[in-house]
């Protein structure tokens, strides 16, 4: 999906890297497509020129990628990608001996084997706590290849888990069937959006490093809103691990942003439907994302509307402030 977000040019990822580091701010650069022989050059290329801007660590799944990491950029950290498909401790530590400072763990393991492995693999452990989830072990499906000709391990999936599928018999073409019964239909690939906010104490106790937040073509509203509830959650229990008691207002906020229903995926392992969202449902998000505010003049606020607005809605800007829409809006930037 990244394919299509416009990446940074190398003099932004250059001004992007400074501006995090000045304000004491990690980077980290994907580069985990699997790689075909016509592209070798460009990426060890950009590469050479990754090295140069020094981001904290590259993140990369194709083993051919790694080994051209390690020569081109020895000093920038990598970090092995979920789409690797990390599995064990044996398959860390293969990573580790490489050179790897970090693996991220595949999404079908459940937290006891997650566990495991940052206890004996030598390796910092990150790990998956929110968003969408690929209902294929670790993100390595066809299907969207297939159907669009759009490959999901590189950049392009076309999301055709969440389609409405019904059968057909062979001897009765021409006559569907839904593969489940139910008047919206079947969604019989989808999977359920991850949440991890009310289990902080566990993903710590189990040793995980970072906490990994999906966020493939979302927008600055929803990575704000993911990042700020679990900054405060993890702030929270290490300032006081023993009265630590999740707060309401953590999980209130992420059912405000566009999302499928929740679970805790394969964490606590795999319980008959809990991880499959069969029948598409997904619900009423509480607040959309109105705009961004992108000039203040002569008391007059200019807004980059991203969802539709209508006279008299109740407009939230910020965090705090609620104003009322009293005229008509039009244009793409919009003024109220």
């Amino acid at each position: 999906l990244r394919n299509f977000s416009g990446n940074f040019t190398l003099d932004e990822m250059k001004r992007a890297v400074k501006l995090a580091h000045d304000s004491g701010v990690k980077v980290y650069v994907t580069l985990n497509v699997y790689a075909r022989n016509s592209e070798e050059a460009a990426i060890r290329e950009y590469l050479s020129e990754l090295a140069q801007i020094a981001p904290d660590a590259i993140i990369v799944a194709d083993p051919g990628v790694f080994m051209a990491a390690r020569k081109l950029a020895p000093k920038v950290d990598i970090h092995v990608s979920t789409q690797a498909n990390t599995t064990s401790v044996a398959g860390a530590k293969f990573w580790r001996e490489l050179g790897a400072t970090r693996i991220n763990t595949a999404r079908e393991l459940s937290l006891e084997e997650i566990a495991q492995i940052a206890d004996k693999s030598g390796v910092e452990v990150e790990s998956f706590v929110h968003g969408a989830m690929c209902i294929s072990h670790s993100g390595r499906c066809l299907i969207s290849s297939f159907l669009t000709d759009r490959d999901s391990n590189r950049g392009q999936c076309s999301h055709p888990c969440r389609w409405n599928y019904k059968v057909v018999e062979e001897q009765r073409p021409g006559q569907y069937h839904p593969v489940a019964e139910d008047e919206r239909g079947t969604y019989i690939f989808h999977s359920k959006d991850l949440c991890m906010i009310d289990h902080i104490p566990a993903l710590v106790g189990a040793g995980i490093d970072s906490l990994k937040i999906e966020g493939r073509m979302k927008g600055v509203s929803y990575v704000a809103t993911v990042v700020k509830a679990y900054r405060e959650a993890i702030d929270a229990y290490y300032a006081d691990p023993e009265g630590y008691v999740p707060r309401p207002e953590w999980a209130q906020e992420l059912t405000r942003i566009n999302h499928w229903n929740y679970s805790t995926g394969l964490y606590f392992g795999f319980e008959g439907d809990e991880g499959s969202n069969y029948d598409n449902a997904r619900p009423n998000t509480i607040h959309r994302f109105a705009g961004k505010i992108i000039a203040v003049e002569e008391g007059v606020t200019t807004i980059q509307v991203r969802n539709k607005i209508m006279a008299g809605a109740s407009v939230e800007v910020g965090s705090t402030v609620s104003y009322v829409i009293s005229k008509g809006i039009r244009s793409e930037e919009r003024r109220v």
